[in-house]
Order: structure tokens, then sequence, then C-alpha cells
């Protein structure tokens, strides 16, 4: 008997199209190794077996079944899109437990592209942090369960890298997306702004943060932002054009270095591609002094409108403060002025490198520990220094990617960071397709 369980969303819709397998069978075969495995990983807070098995047979009886590209594929959905007939809980004890009457945006095109909706995953409260845990549960990461999966798109990321779900949606804020890919040897795509639809509860952090997909290959992922994007679907004739890169491999933060594996990776990436007939030189981004303190106003701010109607008693003290601070800053952050003053200083960059080669991260994941009861200080220290290098794209609203690339000593996968410029998407992935050809990785933790 054929297992579905390990193939990518690509292969999956294919044999469904061509009616070698029900998509209650594939749905079946996933939310059994859900049951088996999840007790261990954490990934989802609410799993919608019987629901899940209904809509696949519904999908199953299309009379489009052959037209559908993500045909009777298993997805994990972040639980901050509203889910029709489920609570859209954003990791929290505050938020109501009422039953959304509408999918998101993002989720109806899934579904309408033959997707299975399986779950909602674990995040951090009102997705704030790059740990994820909370009242309703911490994700681990499946290639180290004594490590966090990262966040807030962390229990996405921890479903997809488990073999759990083949491909799962999440967002990215500040690195919400990147920060958990690259943690758990993912694709992980963050659009630029206004390419796929946002609209993320009370907003969207001022235009920051954007919806996206986690996949095991580089074909999952470009399949699913393409549905995510609602435009044709399309797969590439041949390599992208020789481009001209730039690789930098300093913190963009002052006084956060960059550790030496994901340092190397990013120069070994570096290598690669120019070897593939690109231009790549060393040549660091004008990363502004004031880049951090205006990293942190938009950081708490986003979360000062989010926290804004629930019930302060039921936060997290971490959470509590960060609403605080941010609500200081909440009218000078939606001017947008440093925001458009960054893409203005990043332009000339970007004319002369089409796209910028970074590591994905500054180094492993912290433990996957309670950071939820921990203080606020502690959390923002921990989450800066070995993520500094996501951020500035949020603040300047441009694509950026992050792609598996070798391991770090432990064993567990490292990355490196892709970032173009408005409109780059489907050139990132082209590159992103070129390492995964040169440089191939596990798909799946080694797990169950």
């Amino acid at each position: 008997m054929t297992s579905w369980v390990g193939r990518t969303a690509a292969e999956i819709a294919t044999a469904v199209q061509e009616k070698r397998v029900t998509p209650r069978a594939v749905v079946a075969e996933h939310l059994a190794r859900i049951e088996a495995l999840d007790g261990r990983i954490g990934a989802f807070r609410k799993v919608r077996a019987e629901a899940a098995l209904a809509e696949a047979d519904e999908v199953g009886n299309r009379s489009d079944l052959a037209e559908l590209p993500l045909a009777g594929v298993p997805v994990a959905v972040k639980d901050n899109l509203a889910v029709h007939g489920e609570a859209t809980r954003n990791g929290s004890a505050a938020t109501p437990d009422t039953p959304a009457g509408d999918d998101h945006v993002t989720v109806a095109r899934l579904r309408a592209a033959g997707a299975v909706v399986v779950g909602l995953t674990n995040v951090p409260e009102l997705c704030v942090f790059g740990t994820t845990d909370g009242v309703h549960g911490t994700a681990r990461n499946p290639w180290d369960p004594s490590r966090t999966t990262g966040g807030s798109s962390g229990g996405s990321a921890a479903a997809v890298a488990a073999g759990l779900v083949p491909i799962a949606l999440g967002n990215d804020g500040m690195g919400s997306l990147r920060i958990p890919a690259a943690n758990c040897g993912l694709v992980g795509l963050k659009p630029g702004f206004g390419v796929v639809p946002a609209d993320i509860g009370h907003g969207d952090w001022f235009g920051m943060s954007e919806n996206g997909p986690l996949a095991t290959t580089v074909e999952d992922a470009r399949l699913m932002f393409q549905v995510l994007a609602g435009t044709e679907i399309t797969r590439p004739s041949g390599p992208p054009s020789p481009r001209r890169i730039a690789l930098s491999v300093r913190s963009p933060l002052v006084g956060v270095t960059v550790s030496r594996p994901y340092a190397d990776a990013a120069r070994r990436a570096a290598d690669l591609l120019a070897g593939a007939g690109h231009q790549v030189r060393p040549a660091d981004p004008p990363y502004p002094v004031w880049l951090g303190t205006t990293s942190l106003a938009h950081w708490t701010a986003g979360t000062a409108v989010d926290a804004e109607g629930l019930d302060p008693r039921l936060l997290t003290r971490r959470t509590r403060v960060h609403a605080a601070v941010g609500r200081r800053f909440v009218e000078g952050v939606r001017k947008g002025e440093r925001r458009e003053r960054l893409r203005r200083r990043m332009e000339p960059f970007f004319a002369e490198h089409e796209v910028l080669l970074t590591p994905a991260l500054a180094r492993r994941g912290p433990a996957a520990a309670n950071w939820h009861e921990r203080g606020w200080l502690r959390n923002l220290l921990v989450n800066t220094n070995y993520s500094p290098l996501t951020p500035p794209w949020n603040l300047t609203g441009w694509p950026a990617l992050s792609v598996p690339f070798g391991t770090l000593p432990s064993g567990a996968p490292c990355a490196v960071q892709l970032v173009g410029r408005p409109g780059a998407e489907l050139e990132l992935l082209g590159l992103a397709r070129q390492l995964e050809i040169l440089r191939p990785w596990q798909r799946t933790a080694p797990i169950g």
C-alpha cells in the first residue's frame, strides 16, 4: 500500500487529480500521524479530524477535481487566521472562544484550490515572540525537541517538519515565517507588501505582516504562494538568469554578532551561486544605527494594537509589558516615516545588487521552555540575539525567503536568507531552487 505521508503537496495533488488516491485516504493517513506524534511535538492547538474528513469527501466529489492545484492536500493553518467554524485564539487565554463565521481570505483560497484544513497550529500569545509556547501548548523543533521551533509560526513549522502535513500557512511580522523555517529546515517565504492578502486580526502590524507558505520543497512553496497570491500557477522553465547578488554576514543590529555556523553557511551558499553563474560579491546593506529602536517601536506598537479590547488580567506578563511599551509608539509608527526612510536608504543598494544573501539566523533557536512565564526583558534579549536578520525586510515591506542550507554542529538544520526588491518573489524562489539542487536537504525530521 502506497503511503502519502512524507510526499510533497505537488505529488499528492497530482495523485488525487489522477484519481490514484482519494482525498479522504490522504487526509486520514495524515490525521493518524498527527495522533501518533503531535503529543511529542505540540504543533496543533486544534485538530479538526471529523471536519477534515468530511471536507476531504467534498473535495473528492468536486467536478473540477482534475484542475485543483492543491487537490486533497492536507494543510495546517496558523491560529491567528480565521477558519470557519473554529475559534481563533491567537495563543492567548484573553481571546474569545467563539467560532469564526468565515474563512480568512487566504484560507478560502487554499480551500478553493482543493486543500483540506486539518487543524490550527500553536503560536505564542498574540504572535509576539520568536518562541512558540503559552497557555495552549509548546511547539518543539522536530529535529531537536529540546529546542523551540521558533515563532511565531512555530506550530505550523513543526507540523511540516515532522511530516504531519506537507504544507502550512503562517505569517511574518518580524520574521515569524522565516525564523521557524530556518530552525526546522523548511522553505519559508515572506511575500512583499500587498502580494498576498494580509488583514490579520486588528490589522497587519501597520503593513509589516504578510501571510505566506511553509514547505519542505521550493516547488511546494511556489505552488502554495501562487495559490495564496491568486495568480496563475506556473512552473520555471529553467534556471534563473544570472543575478547580481550581495553577500552579507553582518548583523543589522549593533552589538549582536552572527555565529560562525550561520556565517559559514551563507558563504558556502554564495560560492555555489557564483559557481552557477551569478555575480556574487561581499557587500553590506547600509543598515542605520537607528534600526534597532525603530524595530522595537514597530514590534511593540503592533502588539499594543492587537491587545486593545482584551482583558489584561488574562494576558501573560511579557505580553502586557510589550503592549504597554508599544502604546507610546503607536501614533508615530502609524505615520510610517521611519519605514519610508529605511526604504529610501536601501533602494540604491538594491539597485546595484538585485538580491541580498545573508544568514537566516545569528544562532540556533533557544530551549523549548516556558518563555511566556519569564520576564519581558529576558524574552526581548533572547529574541534579538538569535534573530536580528529578519526584521529589516518587514520594515521595508520587501520579499524575503529562508532556505535550508547544511546543518549545525548539533545536526539540526542551518539556513540562509534571500532578500529581493518588490515583486521578486518568484526570482527568490528560483535562486532557492538552484540551492536545493546544488545542496539538497533532508525534507522532514527523523521522528516517528
